[in-house]
């Protein structure tokens, strides 16, 4: 084989070993053993939260160890492939499966960013809410832009997303949105986009058109389940009903059925008023609150790999892990991993895996990628 498709071969060997340490390849084996049987057991189902959560690990192992092997046997395959072509001087099927071995490559890749999404709760489902900064309608403008961002984000991932608190701006923009995103390590991928964004455009509220400069938050929380123990005493936290507004349609209410609750020791306030049940407004809260609270436990546990904890003050400068220009150049740039991309519109149409990646593996003391001159 020439020179070039051994490195991608040896990059995929490296790959294959560094799957099969993270999974902890023999220990793997027998543990899925032990669940397959478990599985087969009939009185595993007078349990159901048991039963669940068995078959959930069971099914992510299964797909892990399946995953390795099926890349193992593929690359075996593509090799035998290219040597026999190269045997015959059959140049269109060397052609075939060279490039077979290069999205294989992709593949690998693909998959060792996913075992970093091994923490506690990455797996779980998440909240993200984002909250316009200073700067009235440019801010609340760019908040929007944002929430648009990630659901787009969610779209290519096939997540599904629900909008939980809404509160528009007078204008323009939202002041602040809650949304919950449903699928597979949602929250171990946007846990990485917790801090402050920074957008540098012309603005198109202003009949001078200058360059003006806004800020909003996004801050991420797992979604926790029952079998996670959040031991909160009801004396203290205030619960407020308020009448829902927003943009109209699905967002708005003719009855006090909004529910806020502010955790006083903590200051954490959540918000809810997606249904028009006051009293499922009221579970859906203090589950948020629950996840709150043990995302501050998790920020206390893992103060090391969560350094955008002390990151969360003022929505403003200094602050900020990624800035957006449009104007007077075309660029994004991650400040936290040096990540860049020249085309801020398909980041803004939801491409943000490649910085997402790259903090994941700074989080876990990798090196992040390099920077990147365009994000597909």
């Amino acid at each position: 084989m020439r020179t070039e498709i051994e490195n991608v071969v040896d990059e995929i060997q490296q790959g294959m070993s560094l799957l099969r340490r993270h999974l902890d390849w023999d220990t793997a084996q027998v543990r899925l053993a032990e669940l397959n049987a478990a599985a087969e057991d009939p009185e595993l189902w007078n349990s159901p939260d048991r039963a669940q959560k068995v078959m959930r690990e069971r099914q992510t192992l299964a797909d892990q160890v399946e995953a390795v092997q099926r890349l193992e046997q593929d690359l075996s395959d593509q090799i035998e492939l290219i040597e026999l072509a190269e045997a015959e001087d059959d140049l269109t099927v060397a052609v075939e499966a060279e490039a077979a071995l290069r999205a294989l490559k992709s593949e690998v890749e693909r998959r060792e960013v996913e075992t970093m999404l091994s923490g506690e709760a990455d797996g779980n489902d998440t909240y993200i809410e984002i909250h316009a900064g200073a700067g009235g309608t440019e801010s609340q403008d760019w908040a929007e832009m944002l929430m648009r961002m990630y659901i787009r984000w969610a779209e290519r991932k096939g997540y599904k997303t629900e909008i939980l608190e809404y509160h528009g701006g007078e204008e323009a923009g939202i002041k602040s949105v809650t949304l919950m995103f449903k699928g597979p390590n949602a929250y171990g991928w946007l846990k990485t986009e917790s801090g402050v964004h920074r957008l540098v455009r012309i603005s198109p509220f202003d009949s001078n058109a200058r360059r003006h400069t806004s800020f909003a938050s996004a801050w991420v929380y797992p979604v926790v389940d029952d079998s996670i123990d959040i031991d909160i005493n009801e004396s203290d936290v205030r619960v407020d009903t308020y009448r829902a507004s927003g943009a109209g349609g699905q967002h708005i209410n003719t009855t006090d059925s909004a529910v806020r609750l502010t955790h006083e020791p903590s200051g954490i306030v959540v918000q809810c008023q997606n249904e028009r049940s006051q009293h499922k407004n009221r579970a859906t809260a203090w589950g948020m609150l629950r996840a709150r609270l043990y995302e501050a436990e998790l920020e206390r546990r893992e103060a090391e790999a969560n350094a955008e904890a002390a990151s969360k003050t003022d929505i403003g400068w200094g602050h900020q892990i990624r800035s957006y220009v449009l104007q007077p150049y075309q660029l994004v740039k991650d400040l936290r991993t040096g990540v860049e991309s020249t085309s801020p519109k398909d980041v803004l149409d939801g491409a943000l895996d490649p910085f997402m990646e790259a903090s994941l593996a700074q989080r876990v003391g990798g090196e992040p990628k390099a920077a990147v001159e365009d994000l597909e």
